[in-house]
This record gives C-alpha cells, structure tokens and sequence, in this order.
C-alpha cells in the first residue's frame, strides 16, 4: 500500500511540474526557414499567391490527397484563402491577409482546438538570376495549455514541413522558369 501511495504521489508531483513549467514557458513561439531558386520572383510570386496553387507544393496537401479543401474569397492576393478537412493533417485554415506582388504575401493559419491563428509570410528577395525565399510564422500560446506545452517543439515540429515545402516550391518554380 506504501508503494502505491509513493506512486500516487510522484505522479500527482509529475503533474504538478509539468503545469508549472508551462506557465513559465514564453508565450510566443516562431520559425523561418529560407531556399534560394533558380527562378525570378516572377515566377515564384503566382506559386505562393493562389491558394489553389499551394496544392503543388505543400507538404500537407500531398500527405492527405483525401483533404476537403473548401476555396473562399478572389482566386489570388488578399482575401484568398481555403479551409481544409484533414484526418491526418487536421482541420484548419489560411486566409492571405496582405501582399506585394513579386515581394511577400502574408497570411493568417488557423487550426481548429490551438487557440489563436498564427501569422506567417513568404518573402522573395532577388539574388542576381536567383530568388532567396524565406517562410516564416509567430504565434501566441497565450490562453491555450496545450499550445503552450507545444509552443516550445513547434520550429522542430513545423520546420521540417517547411523545409520540404519550400524544396517542392523549389523543384515546381524551377521546373516552370525552364519551360
């Protein structure tokens, strides 16, 4: 009986730390990552300004090609923007807040049960015959345990998809600046 109390209580205790912690942990959490492409922002801008362009590219597209992805507002620029259903990817949205034609587009990401939407951008910086692409995004645990438990992981966790968004940006770009 003693020992399933020491347990009872170590565990009660590991609870306890693992809260504590993550009220302490900083509210927000950022990541970028950047590529550069053989191709001219030209190119690149009409690949990240289209929601339905995305579908090319991003990785989460093609780890579900089952994604219900529901398109709203004008075809591209501000206030285009898609919501999607995923099983394994889950449900969510983007919507582009604000662009600058063959420079950035910024954009609002929503997932349905992580509290408030983060903002992220997509930069083009011309490089001579090249492009540097850099992706970036912040958010705000703030308000929400669990994005705060998992603010700390997100660059490892989301990084990687970036990367390999980007590398596919990269190929599709590359790809259409030779055609």
């Amino acid at each position: 009986m003693k020992i399933l109390k020491r347990i009872l209580i170590a565990f009660i205790s590991l609870i306890a730390l693992i809260i504590a912690l993550a009220y302490l942990m900083p509210n927000h959490y950022g990541l970028i990552r950047s590529i550069q492409i053989e191709a001219s922002p030209e190119k690149i801008y009409p690949l990240i300004a289209s929601p339905k362009e995305w579908k090319k590219w991003s990785v989460w597209n093609q780890r579900d090609p089952n994604m219900e992805i529901l398109f709203s507002g004008p075809e591209t620029g501000a206030g285009a923007g898609w919501d999607w259903k995923s099983k394994s990817e889950g449900n969510g949205g983007m919507k582009l807040t604000r662009v600058a034609a063959n420079q950035v587009i910024n954009y609002e990401l929503h997932f349905e049960g992580m509290g408030k939407p983060s903002n992220g951008a997509l930069t083009l910086e011309p490089e001579g015959t090249s492009t540097k692409v850099t992706w970036s995004m912040i958010g705000s645990s703030e308000g929400n345990f669990m994005m705060k438990l998992f603010a700390p992981f997100m660059d490892k966790m989301v990084g990687p998809d970036f990367e390999d968004g980007l590398k596919n940006l990269k190929a599709v770009a590359e790809k259409t600046a030779t055609n």
